[in-house]
Parts: structure tokens; sequence; C-alpha cells
């Protein structure tokens, strides 16, 4: 592959979905396989250059996305459209490019996202089911109230200082976040949580959904679960739900680069499970 530098004569901007279950997460890590690493070996070997993907938001291990957004600066004569089909043709079987456009320079993946919606999916059946393994956590212990985990959810809209849910480990300085919309509800056997915010905190999600579970199941009072995060009591969060069950669902600009039925359908599966 090249070393030489060429200047770009385009920034192309990606939506795609990726199956975190065998990726150790979106961001480059030396001996380990990541989405970041893969989406780089493909585009640079397309322009035999080597060349860099920024995304929108990191997702850790096991973690999936429905419509992660990224960028990368091209200096090939593919039309920006056809990158789609293009990567598509490379890349692993648990990545799939759903759209690609051409954006100005000054356009960035993740400085230009006005938002992220994250889906953390609950499967409460009891009996098991293979089909949805991978992309829910199979809770049996007992049935969750949606009622519930939604008041609880509720006080968390605006500016939020949230250190009780913010791990160790995060290269970030503060623990402010924006939270814009909150919901939960159910869809037959699940239970389903979504959160958008301006941004996350590193394992926020994660956390946040290991302590509705308990308020959902009566274990936590909705006062007790106000109090820890008002307080940044983070010593009292103590379990995080499982990776496979969170989803990135999608990415918000001011003006999206892609269609509507690009990047804004629901693609992540709901599943419904019907008796009978």
């Amino acid at each position: 592959m090249s070393s030489q530098v060429a200047m770009p004569n385009q920034r192309i901007a990606l939506v795609f979905q990726y199956l975190g279950t065998h990726f150790h997460g979106w961001q480059r890590q030396p001996n380990q396989r990541t989405v970041q690493e893969e989406l780089e070996k493909a585009v640079s070997s397309v322009q035999n250059r080597t060349v860099g993907v920024y995304a929108a938001g990191r997702t850790d291990t096991g973690v999936h996305a429905a419509a992660q957004v990224a960028h990368f600066d091209a200096n090939t004569t593919i039309p920006p459209q056809k990158w789609a089909p293009v990567l598509n043709n490379i890349l692993p079987e648990d990545i799939l490019v759903l759209g690609s456009a051409q954006v100005s320079f000054d356009w960035h993946a993740r400085f230009s996202a006005k938002w992220r919606r994250y889906r953390y999916t609950i499967y409460t059946d009891r009996q098991p089911n293979l089909f949805v393994r991978r992309l829910a956590w199979h809770y049996y212990y007992a049935p969750l109230d949606e009622s519930l985990i939604q008041e609880a959810l509720n006080p968390l809209v605006g500016d939020r200082h949230l250190a009780a849910f913010h791990r160790a480990g995060s290269q970030r300085q503060h623990s402010w976040v924006e939270i814009q919309a909150v919901e939960c509800y159910r869809n037959g056997p699940f239970t389903i949580v979504e959160v958008q915010a301006n941004g996350f905190l590193y394992g926020m999600m994660r956390l946040l959904v290991g302590m509705l579970v308990q308020v959902g199941r009566g274990q936590r009072s909705l006062n007790d679960f106000k109090e820890i995060w008002t307080s940044d009591a983070r010593e009292k969060v103590k379990y995080a739900a499982p990776p496979h069950g969170l989803c990135l669902l999608r990415v918000g600009y001011g003006e999206s680069p892609f269609a509507p039925n690009v990047w804004w359908h629901d693609s992540m599966p709901q599943f419904i499970l019907n008796p009978g």
C-alpha cells in the first residue's frame, strides 16, 4: 500500500450497521478485531493508501449499531453514492453499509452530530429463544413494570450531571449530558428502553439499564433511584446490563447527508412473539 500522501477531493459520509457480537468495540485496538479496523482496511484497499475512518461515537465490546455514521477523505473518482456497494463487496458479513454521500470538508461524523439514540432490549419470557439471544438480554428472573421504568426515566430529561452512570477509564473530563428524550415500552415479551442525548458517557447506558431493571422489578424505589443519580452516588451503581442488548439506533444531524429512508427507519428488529 502506497505511503504517498495524496490530496483528497471528497469527504465521504457513511451510514452503516454492524453486529457487535464478534467485535471488540468500534475503536481500533492492538491485537483485537474492531469495527474501525475493518472499515479502514476496506476503504484503504480501495484507495491503495492508508485512510482513517472517524465515527459519530464509540461502542463497546459486543454492542451493536443499526445506523452508525462515519466519514473519511477520498481521492478517487468513485461517485459518492457508489461507495456503499463498493465497500459491501469487501466488508465482512457482520458489517453492512446502508448508504454513502459526499459532505463538506468541515463536516465531521462526531462533532457535527446533534444527538445519538440508543435502544436497550430486554427479553423477559421464561423460555429462552435462540433467534433473539444475540440482540436482547434474556432477563427471566421476574416480570418488569415498564410504567415504573418510564417514571424513573422522566426526571432525567434535561442537562444532567450523571457521574453515577459514568464508568472509570473514560478520558472525558466531566459527566454532564443533555438528555433529550427517554422512553420505555413493552412489545410482547420484550421491554425496550430508549434514550436520546447529545452524547453518552462511557458505560452510561448499560449502568443505567442495570439500575432501571431493579426499579422495574420493584427492588429499588423511584425515590432511591433519583437520589442515587442526583447525588452522584457512583458506588451504589454496582451492576451493568450485558452489552449484547444495546444498540446505537441512529445519529442525528442538523441536515442529514442521507435520505430519510436510509438512516431514519427503524432498522433494528423489534421482535414480536405471538403464542399459538
